[in-house]
């Protein structure tokens, strides 16, 4: 039973609302994920793919989460009863949001530790490191990391910290002045090392490896792999959305703010591009060096490199940044969920969920070092954590939440909500029900099989 103690939050402006919205779709997967996917799926080709993807499929899915969590005005499960009461229907619907929950309290446990990475370097780069290092040398770096439990822990701690602190303060004090703040200096480090890029070399050829048109390269699993992403980067499918919704106002106009906020997501994740791949290019590194592209590649261009360990330093904090945005919005769902549902209040409610979230993320570190030889059907921890989120929990819950939305909700209100006209009403129809679903499926098949 719920125990309703006080009146829901609610954001302050919509501006603010915005800037968490972004702040929560900008992370480790616009500055770490999208450039290494690029690099390893063609260039252009694979941001055609996201942007058309991302369109079509991104957009829907997170007006419909929105628009969810603004009805329910509650944790995603009890808006998922609410709403599908309030609709006629069984309330078993509340097991989507029950899943999403899940989804990003999963996630943030190995996100966490990939978030002390980030710290750790800001240290490691700062200090001069890795002047003068070659690429085995660099990579030796990484792997002792990654073989101290010790080291991983203390980070993944300190992370874990910050991200508790932000949230625990709450909604307007906490998440939404932290992504006043962040966002913009976010911004403005971007903004530095891409000047950077355009006076010391390599950015006309990254421009040409984003923006110039190769369609020869468009494969199938490109438009998979960006279907796949455009899907992450936005934080949908893991009850981030709904729960941020639920502190909406009506005076929102969620198609607008949705389209802000996809269009600053692929700014930045472009600009991401932009401040990584001209440094890569400069220093003759492969550009497809998949997931070690920030970890490895790019320390051996910050220790070549004239003023690296300055322009090292603010691309590791650019790091710290985008993944503490996302990591407060994963966190929320489970705070907000045990803050209604249980005596606790939101100080006691952010440290029961952040703290079994740190034990797990302490499980998912060993997997590196001490428990290297414990596996999940063939996967480490760590490695199980993100498939079973990225593979299964996310795609599922994405697609039920877009299939409750325009199959199971009275078409007639979204319509009056949204400001549809008929015209533009058939189109929306079209996309939510069909295109949408159904790209979320292919794309569930294809991890399966694939």
């Amino acid at each position: 039973m719920a125990i309703n103690k006080q009146e829901h939050a609610q954001w302050s402006s919509s501006f603010g609302f915005v800037l968490a919205a972004v702040g929560s779709a900008v992370g480790l997967g616009n500055i770490w994920k999208f450039p290494y996917m690029v690099g390893e799926s063609g260039g252009s080709a694979f941001v055609i793919a996201y942007l058309f993807c991302i369109a079509l499929v991104g957009f829907p899915v997170l007006v419909a989460e929105w628009l969810i969590g603004r009805r329910g005005q509650k944790n995603p499960i009890n808006t998922f009863k609410d709403v599908a009461a309030s609709e006629g229907k069984s309330s078993s619907w509340g097991i989507v949001g029950a899943t999403g929950i899940l989804g990003g309290f999963l996630i943030l446990s190995f996100y966490s530790v990939i978030g002390g990475w980030a710290l750790n370097y800001i240290t490691k780069v700062g200090t001069g490191s890795f002047a003068g290092q070659n690429s085995d040398s660099v990579a030796a770096t990484f792997d002792a990391m990654l073989a101290s439990a010790g080291t991983l822990t203390i980070w993944h701690t300190v992370f874990m910290v910050i991200t508790a602190l932000i949230v625990g303060i709450g909604v307007t004090r906490g998440i939404e002045n932290a992504a006043k703040i962040m966002m913009p200096l976010l911004g403005v480090i971007l903004f530095v090392i891409v000047g950077y890029n355009v006076i010391n070399g390599g950015f006309g050829e990254a421009v040409s490896y984003l923006f110039a048109p190769d369609l020869s390269k468009l494969t199938v699993d490109v438009m998979l792999a960006a279907l796949g992403h455009a899907f992450f980067t936005l934080s949908i499918g893991m009850g981030i959305m709904v729960a941020y919704g639920s502190y909406l106002g009506r005076e929102v106009n969620l198609l607008k703010t949705a389209r802000t906020v996809v269009i600053l997501d692929t700014v930045i994740a472009l600009a991401a591009g932009l401040a990584i791949f001209p440094i890569i290019f400069n220093n003759g590194l492969d550009p497809a060096s998949g997931p070690g592209l920030i970890f490895v590649s790019l320390p051996i261009a910050f220790g070549s490199m004239a003023g690296g360990a300055i322009i090292g330093t603010l691309f590791f904090l650019l790091i710290t940044f985008a993944a503490v945005t996302s990591s407060i919005s994963l966190l929320e769902p489970s705070v907000e969920f045990l803050e209604e549902r249980t005596p606790m209040n939101r100080t006691m409610s952010t440290i029961a969920a952040s703290s079994i979230i740190w034990l797990l993320g302490v499980a998912a570190l060993l997997s590196f070092n001490l428990w290297s030889d414990f596996t999940i059907m063939g996967n480490g921890i760590f490695d199980a954590l993100d498939k079973v989120t990225s593979k299964f929990l996310l795609p599922l819950t994405g697609l039920a939440g877009i299939v409750f939305f325009a199959w199971k909700m009275d078409q007639s209100s979204i319509q009056q909500e949204l400001n549809l006209s008929n015209g533009t009403l058939q189109i929306w129809q079209i996309v939510t029900k069909f295109v949408a679903p159904i790209a979320i499926i292919v794309v569930f098949v294809a991890a399966l099989v694939g």
